[in-house]
C-alpha cells in the first residue's frame, strides 16, 4: 500500500533525515520519501504489518507531526494559518527584544534609564527585568525547544537543537547570575553583584530566537508560493465540455466525458479532452503544451489535446483520453511528483550539528565533572561548564549561512533576480549543465518580421499589399506583417472579397485586382509561378524562417519572411555561461530545421527538438540520473514539469504564473543574462558562507579549549562567561561583516 501523509515542524535537512529514519524502523515498510519542499511524505508499506496509525505515532514520537492529507481547501487553510501564527510570533518576539536591546546595550551608548535601573544597588531588578523580557520570546518561540531537545535527545540534534542548547545555556547562566547578584547585595558585596551584573546574556538568548523565527518566516512564505503551481494547472483545465448524446448537444462537465463521446468545440473554446478531430477544421493554440506561439492548422484525422484552445474554426472530435490519462492531466502529475522528489540541500550547518552539539554538551559536562573530582568548588566547576556552553553558543554557527542568504537574496533583488529560497541560492552554485527552453526564452516568443524580398515592385509597395490583405486576418503570421507596416509607418488599403484558404493562404482584391498571400502550395494551385523567388524561400527557409509569398495580377510580387527570433541577450548569455563551465542544451517543441538554425546562431551543438512537456522532463531526469546538476530555464506551462524536476528551476518573469511559481529563481527582467548573473550570485554566497562557517568553528577550536580550563593549571588561564560572551559576540560580529561583503560583488564580470 502507498499512502500519502502531510508532514508539520520540519525546518531543515536534519529534520527530513530523523522523519524518515523513524518511519524506516517500523516493520513492513518498504520505501520512504520524505520532501521538505511540500512537507510531506509517501511510504509505500505492508498493511498487514504496520498500519497507518502506527506510521503517524512513529513521525510524532519523533518531535514532528503527521497525518492523512485532507482536502484542499484545508490543506491551504492550515497552511495559511501556519504562516500567520509564525507572523504573530516574530510580532511579539520585536515587542519584547527591542526594550530588551534597550536596556542591556543602549544606555551604554548614553541612552537614558530609570533611576530604578540605575547603579550596582540596582542590578538586581535590572537583571530581573531582562529575564522578564526574555521569558514572552522564549514562549512563544516554544516550539525551537521541544524540537530541538526532542531531536537531540533521539540522538539526531538539527539547528533547533543549536538553538535550544545555545539559548537554554544563556538564559540558565543568567538565572544563576541573578541568584549571584542577589547574594552579593544580601551580604554587602557589591563587587559580587557588580561582577555578575556583567555576566547577563539574556539578550543574546532574544536575539536569537527573533532574527531565527524571522528567517523562518520569510522561508514559509516563499515555499508557500511553490504549492499554488499545481493548483493554478488545475484550474487551467476546462470545467466544461459540450457534447452530441442521443442527437442532442448538451452541456456536461470536463470530467463526465466518456471515452468515445462526440465532443463540439466551437471558436475560442478549450478542448476539454484528448481526440481525434472527425469533423470541421482549425487553428489550435498549444501554446500551453508546446510553448509554441504559432497556432497548429488541425483537421480530419488529427489529434486534439485538453487544454488547448481553439482559435478559428468548429469542430467535432472523439474523445480518447478523459480524466487522469489526458496529457494535460500527466502534465500536473509530473509537476507534482518532480516537486516532491527534489530532495532540499542539506544545509551544512546542519550536518556539522550532528556532530557539534553533542560534542560541545559532552565537554560540557566532563570538564564540570573533572573540576569537581580535582577538588574545585562546585561553583568554580559550574562556570567552567557554563563557559563552555556560553562560548559554544551557536550564535556565529546560527549566523553563517542565514545572514549571508539573506545579503545574497537582497542583491538579487536589486539586480531583477527573485530568490525564492535558501535552498535554490545554494544549489545554483553546484549548477554543471543549463537547459534552456527556446519560445520565450531564448527567443521573442511571437513571430515577427525579419526579411522582405520584393520582385519587380517596391520594398514598401509589397508591404503596404501584404498588410492590406492580410490585415483582415487573425493569424500570428498576418498579424506580425500588419505589425510590422504599422511600425515603417504604411498605409493600408481598402480589400474586398476577403477569403481565408485553411492551412494554405489568404485571397482578396484591391481596386477590383485579386492578390494572394500564403504558403508555395496555395499559390501554384492558383497559377502562380515561384520560381523567380525559390531561392530566396528556401533561403529563409534553411534559417528556420517561415516564407510568405505574395502575388497580384497573376505573378508573384515578393516574400515576406517571418520567424520567432532570438533576444538581443541570449547569445551573449550562453556565452557567459561557458566561460562558468557550464554546458548549454535547447529544448524546443519546433521542428528540427528551425531548432538547428536557432541552436547555430547560438552556437550550440546540444538541442532538442520536437519534444512535448513529457519529453522536457524526461530529458531533465536522464541528464540527472548521468550525475549532472542541471537548471532549467523556461517561460510555459509546458516547462513546469521540467522546472520541477531540474535541480534549479529558472522561470523568465514575464512567463505566465505557473512557470514562476514552479521555478526556484524568477528572472524579473526577462533578461537571460540575469541566469548567469544569478549563478555568479550562488557561487559567491556560498564561498561567504564557507568563510563563515570557518571563522564559526576557528573561535570554538580556540575558544572550547580555554573555557574548559585546559591551561589554568600551567598558566593559571580560565576563560571567564562574560569573556566567552565577549568571543561570542565578536565571532557574530565578523560572521555579519563578511557577510556585508558581498553587497559589493560585481555580477557583470
Amino acid at each position: 500500500m502507498v499512502q500519502k501523509f502531510d508532514i508539520s515542524g520540519m525546518t531543515c535537512a536534519a529534520c527530513q533525515a530523523v522523519v524518515e529514519k523513524s518511519v524506516r524502523k517500523l516493520s513492513g515498510i518498504n520505501s520512504v520519501n520524505v520532501s521538505l519542499l511540500s512537507n510531506s511524505m509517501t511510504v509505500d508499506f505492508d498493511e498487514n504489518k504496520t498500519s497507518v496509525y502506527e506510521i503517524i505515532q512513529a513521525v510524532n514520537s519523533a518531535g514532528y507531526r503527521a497525518s492523512v492529507p485532507g482536502e484542499g481547501k484545508e490543506k491551504a487553510a492550515s497552511g495559511s494559518d501556519e504562516i500567520k501564527e509564525m507572523k504573530t510570533r516574530l510580532i511579539i518576539s520585536f515587542v519584547f527584544m527591542v526594550p530588551l536591546l534597550y536596556i542591556t546595550m543602549f544606555h551604554m551608548l548614553g541612552a537614558p534609564l530609570p533611576p530604578f535601573l540605575h547603579g550596582v544597588e540596582n542590578s538586581f531588578a535590572l537583571a530581573f527585568l531582562q529575564f522578564l523580557l526574555t521569558l514572552p520570546i522564549m514562549y512563544v518561540n516554544r516550539k525551537y525547544f521541544t524540537s530541538g531537545f526532542k531531536t537531540l535527545f533521539h540522538l539526531a540534534p538539527n539547528m533547533d537543537s543549536l538553538i535550544a542548547v545555545g539559548t537554554s545555556a544563556a538564559v540558565i547562566y543568567g538565572i544563576f547570575a541573578i541568584f549571584k547578584i542577589g547574594y552579593g547585595l544580601g551580604h554587602g558585596d557589591l563587587e559580587m553583584a557588580k561582577h555578575y551584573s556583567m555576566d547577563l546574556y539574556f539578550e543574546s538568548a532574544g536575539v536569537i530566537l527573533a532574527l531565527i523565527t524571522l528567517g523562518k518566516f520569510l522561508e514559509s512564505r516563499a515555499k508557500g508560493k511553490t504549492k499554488d503551481a499545481i493548483s493554478k494547472l488545475m484550474d487551467l483545465s476546462p470545467k466544461l465540455a459540450i457534447v452530441e448524446r442521443d442527437g442532442n448537444e448538451i452541456t456536461v462537465g470536463a470530467d463526465e466525458v466518456k471515452i468515445g463521446d462526440i465532443v463540439i468545440v466551437k471558436p475560442g473554446a478549450s478542448i476539454p479532452v484528448d481526440g481525434v478531430i472527425v469533423e470541421g477544421s482549425s487553428s489550435i493554440d498549444q501554446s500551453a503544451l508546446t510553448g509554441e506561439s504559432i497556432p497548429v492548422e488541425k483537421s480530419v484525422g488529427d489529434h486534439v489535446i485538453a487544454a488547448t484552445i481553439n482559435k478559428s474554426g468548429y469542430f467535432k472530435f472523439r474523445a480518447e483520453k478523459v480524466g487522469s490519462d489526458t496529457v494535460f492531466s500527466q502534465i500536473i502529475r509530473l509537476v507534482e511528483e518532480a516537486a516532491n522528489s527534489k530532495a532540499p540541500i542539506a544545509k551544512l550547518a546542519d550536518k556539522i550539528s550532528g556532530i557539534f552539539v553533542p560534542a560541545v554538551i559532552l565537554i560540557a559536562a566532563i570538564s564540570t565533572i573533572t573540576w569537581l573530582i580535582l577538588g574545585k568548588s562546585l561553583e568554580f566547576s559550574l562556570s567552567i561548564g557554563i563557559s563552555v556552553l556560553v562560548i559554544s553558543c551557536p550564535c556565529a554557527l546560527g549566523l553563517a549561512t542565514p545572514v549571508a542568504i539573506m545579503v545574497g537574496t537582497g542583491l538579487g533583488a536589486t539586480n531583477g533576480i527573485l530568490i525564492k529560497s535558501a535552498e535554490s541560492l545554494e544549489n545554483a552554485h553546484d549548477i554543471n549543465t543549463v537547459v534552456l527552453d527556446k519560445t520565450g526564452t531564448l527567443t521573442q516568443g511571437k513571430p515577427v518580421v525579419t526579411d522582405v524580398f520584393s520582385n519587380g515592385i517596391g520594398k514598401d509597395d509589397l508591404i503596404q499589399i501584404a498588410a492590406s490583405i492580410e490585415s483582415k486576418s487573425e493569424h500570428p503570421l498576418a498579424q506580425a506583417v500588419c505589425e510590422y507596416a504599422k511600425q515603417n509607418g504604411v498605409d493600408f488599403l481598402q480589400t474586398q472579397d476577403f477569403n481565408a484558404v485553411f492551412g494554405k493562404g489568404i485571397y482578396a482584391k484591391i481596386n477590383d485586382v485579386p492578390y494572394y498571400a500564403g504558403n508555395e502550395l496555395f499559390m501554384k494551385e492558383n497559377g502562380i509561378d515561384v520560381s523567380s523567388v525559390k531561392n530566396e524561400a528556401d533561403k529563409f527557409s534553411a534559417e528556420g524562417k517561415t516564407p510568405l509569398y505574395f502575388a497580384g495580377g497573376g505573378k508573384v510580387l515578393g516574400i515576406i519572411a517571418v520567424a520567432d527570433v532570438l533576444k538581443p541577450t541570449s547569445i551573449e548569455a550562453v556565452k557567459g555561461f561557458r566561460k562558468l563551465g557550464i554546458d548549454c542544451l535547447m529544448l524546443t517543441g519546433d521542428n528540427e530545421k528551425t531548432a538547428r538554425a536557432i541552436a547555430q546562431k547560438l552556437d550550440l551543438t546540444d538541442f532538442v527538438s520536437e519534444v512535448l512537456p513529457q519529453d522536457k522532463e524526461s530529458v531533465i531526469r536522464k541528464l540527472q540520473e548521468e550525475g549532472k546538476k542541471v537548471a532549467m530555464v523556461g517561460d510555459g506551462i509546458n516547462d513546469a514539469p521540467a522546472l520541477a524536476r531540474s535541480d534549479v528551476g529558472i522561470a523568465i518573469g514575464n512567463g505566465v504564473d505557473i512557470a514562476i511559481e514552479s521555478a526556484d529563481i524568477v528572472l524579473m527582467k526577462s533578461d537571460l543574462n540575469d541566469a548567469v548573473k544569478a549563478v555568479k550570485l550562488s557561487r559567491a554566497t556560498l564561498k561567504n558562507i564557507k568563510q563563515n562557517l570557518f571563522w564559526a568553528f576557528f573561535y570554538n577550536i580556540i575558544g572550547i579549549p580555554i573555557a574548559a580550563g585546559v591551561f589554568y593549571e600551567a598558566f593559571g588561564l580560565k576563560l571567564n562567561p562574560m569573556f566567552a560572551a565577549a568571543a561570542m559576540s565578536l565571532s557574530s560580529v565578523f560572521v555579519v561583516t563578511n557577510a556585508l561583503r558581498l553587497k559589493r560583488a560585481k555580477l557583470d564580470k
